[in-house]
């Protein structure tokens, strides 16, 4: 759900943006033109779902590569991959979290999109426990895009806090409101690897002033997905990857 009011400084400086987007005649329908980039997202949905039905967190980032690239190019961007949620990992990210001790591959509940639980998840720990952390789920959406590789959508989120869920009161992470910053955290990280050979933005689910995920927190975004095309095999580049534009 998009609202205009802005209810903080970080809706105040969102605002000034949004502002200027339709001063520039930049503002679009929530079905962006996708150009000839990557045509085959543009049906999708850009907001993924909780168990329940909820709205959750919003589509943010994407990868073009097989499994294996992914999860070769993220470990060498410095992430983790999740641990499945069972009674072992959760008593253990409990532990974390009240110890101050330190786990990297702890788990990250579930969201769904198009029906189904995260393919992937990795994570970046920030300080001695899970209270905080980057994180980012994906799930593979075509298995050949324009690339003629397999399709991955993303969103990507940081864990500020960990308390009681606004919408059923149950102990969850906190997201910070600024999800873009954590979609730019993501692609710069890859980007250091050298594994990357492109990347380009395409239109996502539109300037969210002043929304609410799952859990009930604010987030706000500029509404686009910024695309990072590992190179085959993740080989290592000798140039830096080439910008190719995409929706303004």
């Amino acid at each position: 759900m998009i609202t205009l009011a802005a209810k903080s400084g970080s809706m105040l400086r969102f605002s000034a943006v949004f502002t200027a987007m339709i001063a520039a005649g930049l503002m679009a329908p929530v079905a962006m033109a996708q150009s000839n980039l990557q045509p085959g997202i543009e049906t999708l949905p850009k907001v993924t779902k909780t168990k329940s039905g909820r709205a959750g967190d919003p589509i943010n980032v994407g990868l073009v590569g097989t499994r294996d690239e992914v999860m070769n190019a993220m470990k060498a961007a410095g992430w983790f991959p999740a641990d499945p949620v069972t009674l072992k990992t959760s008593l253990k990210i409990t532990g974390s979290v009240l110890l101050r001790k330190a786990y990297r591959f702890a788990p990250v509940s579930a969201l769904f999109f198009q029906g189904r639980i995260q393919d992937l998840a990795f994570e970046k720990p920030v300080g001695k426990s899970a209270a905080h952390r980057h994180h980012v789920r994906f799930w593979q959406v075509l298995a050949q895009g324009e690339e003629g590789r397999p399709v991955w959508l993303g969103s990507g989120t940081y864990d500020k806090s960990v308390g009681l869920s606004h919408t059923n009161g149950k102990i969850t992470h906190h997201i910070g409101a600024n999800v873009d910053a954590e979609r730019e955290v993501i692609v710069a990280d890859l980007t250091k690897t050298m594994e990357l050979q492109a990347t380009y933005v395409l239109g996502g689910a539109g300037p969210i002033a002043d929304a609410r995920n799952g859990g009930g927190d604010h987030y706000f975004s500029d509404g686009m997905i910024h695309f990072a095309v590992i190179a085959e095999g993740a080989k290592l580049q000798a140039n830096p990857p080439v910008n190719l534009g995409g929706t303004p």
